[in-house]
């Protein structure tokens, strides 16, 4: 997927936009993507890591060496030290982290931005979020009340799984675009309505 280093370039963020602007046309629907390179920063995997290189690494040296005590001690700290400096990378942290524990941490981090980014205060509450979190390989709809009344969620998983796809061939700006153009047709279909009062911005949202 993407990297963080390369998230959207300034032209690929525009295509999105625009394509914003003509989803939310013929529908009072609100639509906001947001992009973030992590979701967390998974620090704990790291030190739990080195714990247990604390804790394990002395026994094999006192049962199979004859190093003295200090020795030990003294391997032992580098034993730690490499450890979280090896953990200081942000992809083994990740790599060390669950699978399940990335995606519930990116779900809540989409909840979370979906509140900060004023989708619940649109009339109508037909705010949608177009979520992303590189790091975690994760992406998710996030839609409003007025929205997920008259929406299944098996619409939202299919245009997820497609825009997790274009992302994984380094294509994030296209699926996006993709994924905005198939909300936009959802929104026009289950709720159409007048768009001439944007009641939020038609931008990108780059978390780096």
């Amino acid at each position: 997927m993407t990297g963080s280093a390369r998230i959207l370039d300034m032209a690929e963020r525009e295509r999105i936009a625009a394509a914003i602007g003509r989803a939310e046309a013929g529908t009072a629907g609100e639509i906001i993507v947001l992009v973030a390179a992590r979701a967390g920063l998974y620090r704990s995997p790291g030190l739990a890591l080195a714990l247990v290189v604390a804790l394990a690494l002395p026994w094999p040296l006192i049962l199979l060496t004859d190093l003295g005590a200090g020795q030990i001690a003294l391997a032992q700290a580098v034993g730690v030290l490499a450890t979280l400096l090896l953990t200081l990378n942000e992809s083994p942290r990740i790599a060390l982290t669950p699978r399940r524990w990335r995606r519930e941490r990116a779900h809540a981090a989409a909840r979370r931005e979906f509140f900060a980014h004023g989708l619940t205060g649109t009339r109508g509450r037909t705010g949608v979020l177009v979520y992303v979190a590189l790091a975690e390989r994760y992406a998710e709809v996030v839609a409003d009340k007025g929205v997920r009344s008259r929406v299944e969620e098996a619409q939202w998983r299919a245009i997820v799984s497609d825009l997790l796809s274009a992302a994984g061939r380094d294509a994030l700006g296209e699926g996006l675009v993709a994924a905005v153009e198939r909300v936009g047709a959802v929104l026009k279909a289950e709720l159409p309505g007048s768009h001439s009062d944007n009641q939020l911005p038609n931008r990108v949202i780059v978390l780096d």
